[in-house]
């Protein structure tokens, strides 16, 4: 297949891909009863190292510090996160996730992530490798390309 008809199909695999992953994460969020977006930052706040301050949530998802704020207040009221203060900064205040929080997630991801492995059973390590990047670049497209959304939006 030559390069352009290979760049046609990306696109429209990768447009494919992005709604099917948008849409699980929508009937995953349903079942558990979630906003798809507090699901999300409740995955990511799990990859963090430490707990993190609202601004910080804002930077992970792309969402303004005013909606960041209202969605830590859902995840707090909902008794998934607690916020505290900072011990080193007491000016800060730090969110992290309530222990046993993401248990009905984990549940349901065990559930599912049989799937995930066996898709993946059959590629060498040098495809995984090409996975990987692939996905860490478009990581960084996105959250590029959600600032730049997000800057246009503050202009008008």
């Amino acid at each position: 297949m030559a390069r352009e008809d290979l760049m046609t199909e990306l696109g429209s695999a990768s447009r494919r891909y992005m709604a099917s992953y948008i849409l699980f994460n929508q009937a995953v969020a349903d079942h558990l009863g979630m906003h798809p977006t507090d699901l999300q930052c409740l995955n990511l706040l799990t990859l963090e190292e430490s707990p993190v301050t609202t601004g910080r949530i804002a930077e992970l998802t792309g969402l303004t510090s005013g909606s960041a704020t209202r969605l830590v207040d859902r995840l707090e009221k909902a008794g998934q996160v607690t916020r505290r203060r900072d011990e080193q900064d007491r000016r800060r205040v730090l969110v992290e996730v309530v222990p046993g929080a993401m248990e009905r997630f984990g549940a349901v991801w065990r559930e599912l992530g049989a799937g995930w492995e066996e898709l993946f059973h059959e590629d060498s390590e040098a495809d995984l490798a090409v996975l990987l990047r692939h996905m860490r670049r478009t990581t960084e497209l996105a959250r590029h390309q959600m600032a730049r959304l997000t800057e246009r939006s503050a202009a008008h």
